[in-house]
């Protein structure tokens, strides 16, 4: 199963189109948010995944746009790949996870 992927320049360019219908999900750890974050995202740790995965189709839209962000964007392909099997049809990866986005896009998120 090939997973989409948007590189951080594409992910800057949609956050400043300030799209409604997007989905934005951050799959960190709530300490690694507290480091480095971007506004929008929704925080769902893998961590905790028994608390949030009964209600994902429910909080988001299967059908909509869904981008999802960690730190280098190896957590957040596990989430895509988890979330397509759960019917979702338009998840990308963001490349390079929250590090290149502070590193190519926004120097003033700190990078850990």
């Amino acid at each position: 199963m090939c997973i989409p992927e948007i590189s951080v320049h594409e992910l800057a360019l949609r956050l400043a189109d300030h799209d409604p219908n997007l989905q934005l999900i951050d799959v960190r750890e709530p300490e690694e948010v507290v480091i480095a974050s971007v506004a929008s995202f929704t925080i769902l740790p893998l961590s905790q995944y028994r608390e949030w995965s009964p209600t994902i189709a429910t909080q988001f839209t299967p059908q909509a746009e869904t981008l999802v962000i960690c730190h280098h964007g190896m957590r957040s392909l596990q989430m895509c790949q988890w979330l397509q099997c759960q019917g979702f049809t338009n998840v990308k990866n963001i490349n390079g996870g929250i590090d290149a986005y502070a590193l190519l896009v926004d120097p003033n998120i700190p990078r850990y």
